[in-house]
């Protein structure tokens, strides 16, 4: 048993890419970059454009600070672990990157399903839309799906944090609350993490089917209407692409963490466990972008007149 306040977790996740850590620094800082530029692109391009400041368009740059938030909470450790001779965490930084990190990734669930109820208000509910989706409750659903994660992540780590601890390596490449809890000295003592822990799985599965029930409406309703399926080729696929890539890449982490093989190699069990923040950060901005012609023409217009 150790002191858990003063103890250091080792991340072994690096541990067979020692030869080509140099390599996979700049790979990994150019990912980063192009992250915060794509983003911070998308984001400043709707806040100074007055035009853009409709609901689809806020809650897209809410989803891509969102992004941001969680590629903080994995890129700068990681990036400064891949020049370390030693990869280590203090007991409460590991906490706070669980927090971070997972936080991040139900937020982005809670994103995508009021998105999903904001094209099926504007489609299926044109003349009510701007009474259904008043500022009002454009900023409550905005707080639910940014606080809401946050407070219910927060309940899983404080559960973690009164757990004994009686293993300090973790094979990954950052701290993940459910290894956290398989460290744990006793595993009686774990039985009201896995209950939360799945009451937690749950509601964001609820989140999933809401996002899937709102998709399938919206498509029989637009099967009909040439007007309809305009907008929802135009309005809709983007987010149906950002929902699919962040599900696949999400359930296969989840998936692997807790009913994974532990003998997979080392480098896949890293793929898996990062793809989720490397794909739908860097592809989401660039499908709304190059999908969304009202943002694409912006975009072109702030680049040019930031170059001339």
């Amino acid at each position: 048993m150790m002191d858990n306040v003063s103890s250091m977790f080792f991340l072994s996740g690096l541990s067979e890419t020692r030869n080509y850590r140099f390599i996979i620094f700049f790979l990994t800082l150019l990912c980063y970059c192009t992250i915060l530029v794509i983003n911070s692109i998308l984001i400043v391009t709707i806040i100074i454009d007055k035009t853009l400041h409709e609901p689809m368009y806020i809650l897209l740059c809410i989803f891509c600070m969102n992004g941001l938030y969680g590629s903080s909470g994995f890129y700068p450790k990681f990036l400064w672990d891949l020049l370390s001779p030693v990869h280590v965490i203090s007991y409460s930084g590991c906490l706070i990157q669980a927090l971070v990190m997972y936080s991040f990734a139900c937020s982005d669930l809670s994103i995508l399903a009021v998105m999903a109820y904001d094209r099926y208000l504007a489609i299926c509910r044109p003349l009510e839309y701007h009474s259904l989706m008043s500022k009002q409750r454009l900023v409550k659903l905005v707080c639910f799906s940014v606080i809401t994660p946050f407070c219910i992540m927060s309940t899983n780590i404080f559960l973690t944090s009164r757990l004994k601890l009686c293993g300090r390596h973790i094979a990954r490449l950052f701290c993940v609350n459910w290894i956290i809890v398989l460290l744990a000295c006793y595993p009686a003592d774990t039985t009201l993490n896995n209950i939360v822990g799945y009451i937690t799985i749950i509601f964001y599965v609820l989140h999933g089917a809401f996002i899937v029930w709102s998709y399938m409406y919206l498509i029989k309703t637009c099967v009909n209407s040439a007007e309809n399926r305009a907008k929802f080729m135009q309005t809709c696929v983007p987010h149906l692409a950002s929902l699919l890539t962040f599900l696949v890449t999400v359930l296969l982490d989840i998936m692997y963490i807790r009913y994974g093989s532990r003998d997979l190699p080392q480098t896949v069990q890293n793929f898996i466990a990062i793809e989720f923040l490397i794909i739908p950060q860097i592809m989401n901005p660039l499908i709304y972008g190059l999908k969304l012609k009202k943002i694409q023409h912006r975009i072109l217009r702030f680049l040019n007149i930031k170059i001339s």
